[in-house]
């Protein structure tokens, strides 16, 4: 059986600085759409052939998790950019390496990851294969 992820959800208080951090800083693209459902306008963050909707804690879109709240993701990506130029944007944006660089296991092998936190406080893993 073959799966990959199409798209996940996190819940936000803010969501212009959610954008800001995951666009800004982690150079995902904002793309705004017409939910098929209720024909509101929202907000995903496109990386690769996965995005992110981004869901107010305030208005959440239905169907939804069961307790939505922010601060509740951990996420690890995978990065073409070394790690260690991570810490330099990160330091440039003054957001604080939480842990690393470390050594963990990935779903394909070993990585080399750090932690920092976004606007929410969920942990953003970002990680090199090695």
């Amino acid at each position: 059986m073959s799966f990959f992820i199409d798209h996940v959800v996190i819940t936000v208080f803010d969501i212009n600085k959610s954008v800001h951090f995951y666009s800004n800083i982690l150079g995902m693209e904002l793309q705004e759409f017409l939910s098929s459902t209720d024909n509101s306008k929202r907000k995903s963050l496109k990386f690769g052939r996965q995005k992110i909707n981004l869901h107010e804690v305030s208005k959440p879109f239905k169907p939804h998790a069961n307790k939505p709240l922010p601060g509740t993701m951990d996420i690890c990506f995978i990065s073409e950019i070394n790690v260690n130029e991570w810490i330099k944007i990160f330091d440039n944006f003054d957001i604080k390496i939480e842990v690393g660089p470390v050594q963990k296991t990935g779903a394909n092998g070993p990585i080399r990851s750090i932690y920092v936190r976004d606007p929410d406080k969920n942990l953003i893993e970002i990680s090199n294969q090695i």
